[in-house]
């Protein structure tokens, strides 16, 4: 069956989040990844990127390329809103979406015509939305599979758009060099480069009887790449089955009103999480690993299903008790909620006198402003001392 895939990666995303929300930094070389020299860049505007700044460089070297870079901490929860109400709109053309990351996503629109057009007409629907509606660009890549989908939305980054037409795979990937190859890091470079490899249509000249015996398994998977051919499915990432967070402690934990004021911070992250992702969860399972790596889990199924980050930590509070934290030395906890639903379901509790919906109105509230102002703006007054979280 023919298929059409779009891959679909918004432009330099964090940096890009920045400009959206404070358009002064608009044609400037801005830098996320924080002022310390310790750090890593986790995104460069395409302005720092004409200095040589790129992802996963130091700060210290960035510094060093771009003295006058705008350097901005994470705001991961604001970069996660914004990416949500990107998918959204995704979604909106097909419900087969697999998010691979916060800025990137492919999209299975086959058989989507009669509402929407070509799949080239779609992936250009989407990217004019994704500019007036939100006020970022999106690179698209329309091909008959994933692969193709992906290596095309690179190739006219920014704001491009780059289609290869069915049963023309090979041809397009054939002048590209090899290391655009999924899979193909510098070692397996340096070992193709002695083979005569420098493009993926050098790759073709090979059997795969023989990258297999040189290559093994690997082997097999660069062969059916260099030809374009990827049957992998999109997969719906509606299907994610739990949520959750879990913390490695520098130095192990033996007092329990540490290890409880912990599990609060854990059970704040992974309500908004949840809250973030649109999901609610009836069960909650609490980990705790010991200071000899010994593993132990509890669980429990809540009556009503909750994403609401006090009831989650009261919840692993009472399953504290049965673990041996306090007795031996903790090296890491953990909470994680599951049997997931969708949280439009209404629901309906007592809180302080009022209804439930009056503590949804109140997270929602805070995940507003922790989003727009940093992800720990608004925190339970008990971790308010903790430096970490300042």
């Amino acid at each position: 069956m023919t298929r059409d895939i779009i891959h679909l990666d918004l432009d330099a995303f964090y940096a890009s989040v920045e400009v959206l929300d404070n358009p002064t930094l608009k044609g400037l070389p801005v830098i996320v990844g924080g002022s310390s020299d310790r750090g890593v860049v986790s995104a460069a505007s395409y302005e720092s990127r004409a200095f040589g700044v790129h992802s996963a460089l130091a700060i210290v070297i960035a510094r060093r390329l771009c003295p006058q870079g705008i350097f901005l901490p994470v705001r991961m929860s604001r970069y996660a809103e914004v990416s949500e109400q990107v998918m959204a709109v995704f979604r909106q053309y097909t419900p087969w979406v697999e998010q691979i990351s916060v800025d990137e996503a492919f999209l299975d629109v086959t058989g989507c015509q009669s509402l929407f057009g070509s799949a080239v007409e779609i992936a250009g629907q989407i990217r004019s939305r994704v500019r007036a509606e939100i006020g970022l660009t999106v690179s698209a890549g329309v091909a008959g599979c994933k692969l193709v989908a992906k290596i095309a939305s690179d190739l006219n980054k920014p704001d491009g758009l780059t289609v290869v037409p069915h049963g023309r795979e090979a041809e397009f990937l054939a002048p590209l060099p090899i290391k655009r190859l999924w899979g193909v890091g510098r070692k397996t470079q340096t070992a193709l480069r002695l083979l005569g490899v420098q493009t993926i249509g050098d790759l073709t000249r090979f059997s795969l009887d023989f990258l297999e015996k040189k290559f093994g398994q690997h082997g097999r998977h660069m062969y059916f790449c260099a030809r374009g051919l990827d049957e992998r499915p999109v997969e719906c990432s509606h299907c994610t089955k739990s949520i959750g967070n879990e913390e490695t402690f520098d130095q192990d934990l033996t007092d329990l009103q540490q290890i409880r004021k912990e599990l609060l911070r854990l059970a704040t992250r992974v309500g908004e999480r949840l809250r973030r992702h649109h999901f609610t969860g009836r069960a909650v399972t609490l980990k705790v690993k010991y200071h000899d790596f010994i593993s132990i889990s509890r669980s429990l199924t809540l009556t009503r299903p909750t994403n609401d980050s006090r009831e989650l930590y009261q919840a692993a509070l009472s399953l504290l008790p049965r673990t041996q934290a306090g007795s031996k030395p903790v090296r890491l906890v953990g909470i994680a909620v599951d049997k997931l639903q969708d949280d439009s379901l209404p629901r309906q509790l007592d809180l302080f006198g009022g209804k439930k919906t009056d503590r949804q109105e109140l997270n929602r509230a805070l995940d507003r402003i922790n989003a727009r102002f940093g992800a720990h703006t608004i925190k339970p007054a008990t971790l308010t001392d903790d430096a970490a979280d300042s």
